[in-house]
């Protein structure tokens, strides 16, 4: 335990200072100050010592330099043994025992305005992290305070011990470095911005993360989990999900949550998607609203629905809750809840309700992944297509209809795990054939689950992730009845593959671009 007799405070971020210095005073704590932060306590009637007072040297170069001074280092990294006292002694220095330092707003001001580098540099902060990290190296000694949200708890342990822990000390310490070291990587992605402007993976990216929340365990009970957000920024995606009903996600309901709603924010229309293990086993869209899209969604597998997750692009209503409340889902997930559906849907105990704004849903263009010590990036899947760049590669051309179909079952195929097939009709889905090894078991899996489900295939539509490698699959299709095919294309049978569109009658609609998903 450490007393706190004098404090250094310097703060861009005013919140909470005033109170704090004014507290500090009860303690007797002497308190230096620089610049604004001194005028700022001098007009709330907290006497300060002046940095440049305490130094004999005023702040120079427009205020770059200011606290960079031995004086004031010497004062935060002396140690208590003799040896440092007495060069304390001999300098006429009296130690610091409390840092209290937040930085210039380089990412609100110069990151996220981009502004130009001879504006942005000065919003570097170069005396302020020097002050953080001498009080974090010297935590036996000192303690190092960044952000408002720390004050109370400071304050708390002041109150109750009349000093600091080394415990509480150490904690702030290794905040401290993680802050700084944060500002910097945010400093470096600005200088990335300029010296590459034209890449989308740039050479080097750092990724700052703070947990949100442990879960009771991962995909499994023996694997530990939590959740993160990006440091530092506000809440987006995932990570600004509002939990309106039910007990906390675990690890596998986010996956699938994240999943559901990909698909359905997909769509311009009303839209509903029911996806189990990440997969969607119904999606649809309906004018008529999110009551009949989700009828129409739970047509296509209603065995699997059970116990999946629904995702609609538009509120719940009332009569959408009647319909969903008779089925078993784990999560319900929409941008809004009409206050008569969440009465309904609240009745189901173990049902958890979600809401999700779908413009923080989008989050960032990178994807990432982790294996086993390398870590792969990648430009999320959001390419713009348009059909006047699709190419019709058979005899036969899609009606005006089936051009309809065809979109929509390209865009649920996006977001089925390869191989990847779906079979479509009326805008829902009729069948859906997920990560199989071979392409044509694909396509009899997705055929076997609309019949399954009751589904007359005759005149569907058929979407493939990725070009057929063999004619095999359109034969598959179209015994099953489908009536159009829309696929990348790109094989080295394209050829056989046309020809059996052909012989079949089935129009086929080349996009050239793959949608793999694993």
């Amino acid at each position: 335990m450490i007393p706190i007799k004098r404090a250094l405070l310097s703060c861009w971020d005013k919140t909470g200072l005033a109170e704090l210095a004014l507290r500090l005073q009860e303690y007797d704590v002497e308190i230096i100050s620089s610049g604004g932060t001194a005028a700022y306590l001098a007009e709330r009637g907290v006497p300060v010592i002046r940095v440049e007072d305490l130094t004999g040297y005023p702040s120079i170069l427009g205020g770059r330099v200011k606290t960079l001074h031995p004086l004031i280092h010497a004062a935060i990294l002396a140690k208590s043994t003799p040896e440092h006292q007495r060069e304390l002694e001999k300098m006429g220095v009296q130690p610091i025992q409390l840092v209290v330092v937040n930085l210039y707003p380089f990412v609100s001001e110069a990151l996220q305005k981009k502004l130009p580098p001879e504006e942005a540099v000065e919003f570097i902060d170069v005396g302020g992290p020097a002050m953080l990290r001498a009080a974090a190296k010297n935590y036996h000694h000192a303690a190092a305070l960044y952000d408002p949200r720390q004050y109370e708890d400071f304050l708390r342990e002041l109150a109750a011990n009349g000093g600091v822990s080394e415990a509480f000390r150490r904690r702030r310490a290794r905040e401290a470095f993680f802050y700084t070291a944060w500002y910097d990587g945010q400093v470096e992605s600005y200088f990335a911005q300029i010296e590459e402007p034209d890449t989308r993976l740039p050479q080097r990216k750092a990724y700052f993360l703070e947990k949100i929340q442990e879960l009771r365990y991962g995909e499994n009970p023996h694997q530990p989990a939590a959740v993160y957000r990006p440091y530092g920024e506000a809440p987006g995606g995932l990570a600004a999900l509002e939990i309106l009903w039910g007990k906390s996600l675990s690890f596998n309901n986010y996956v699938d949550v994240h999943a559901a709603y990909a698909l359905a924010t997909e769509f311009a229309e009303p839209a509903a998607a029911i996806i189990k293990h990440t997969n969607p086993c119904g999606a649809a869209i309906s004018a008529a609203g999110i009551a009949e899209a989700f009828e129409k969604a739970l047509r296509g597998d209603p065995l699997s629905a059970f116990g999946g997750i629904v995702a609609c692009n538009r509120a719940v209503d009332a009569e959408s809750a009647r319909r969903m409340a008779k089925i078993f889902f784990e999560c319900i997930i929409a941008p809004e809840f009409e206050p008569e559906a969440l009465e309904i849907l609240r009745q189901k105990k173990n049902l958890r309700l979600l809401k999700m704004d779908p413009a923080k849903f989008a989050g960032e263009a990178l994807e990432a992944k982790s294996l086993n010590g390398a870590f792969l990036l990648q430009q999320s899947d959001r390419i713009a297509e348009e059909r006047r760049n699709w190419q019709v590669a058979s005899e036969k051309s899609p009606g005006e209809e089936q051009w309809a179909e065809l979109a929509f079952a390209w865009k649920v195929a996006k977001h089925v795990k390869s191989n990847a097939i779906v079979l479509a009709k009326d805008r829902e889905i009729y069948g859906t054939g997920a990560g199989q090894m071979s392409r044509v078991d694909s396509v009899k899996i997705a055929v076997m689950k609309a019949a399954q489900a009751g589904r007359d295939l005759k005149g569907s539509v058929l979407a493939s992730d990725a070009f057929f490698p063999f004619r095999d699959g359109i034969d598959e299709a179209a015994k099953a009845g489908v009536s159009a095919i829309i696929q990348p294309g790109g094989s080295l049978r394209d050829e056989e593959v046309i020809k059996a569109a052909d012989e079949h009658g089935i129009s086929m609609v080349f996009t050239g671009v793959r949608h793999f998903k694993h």
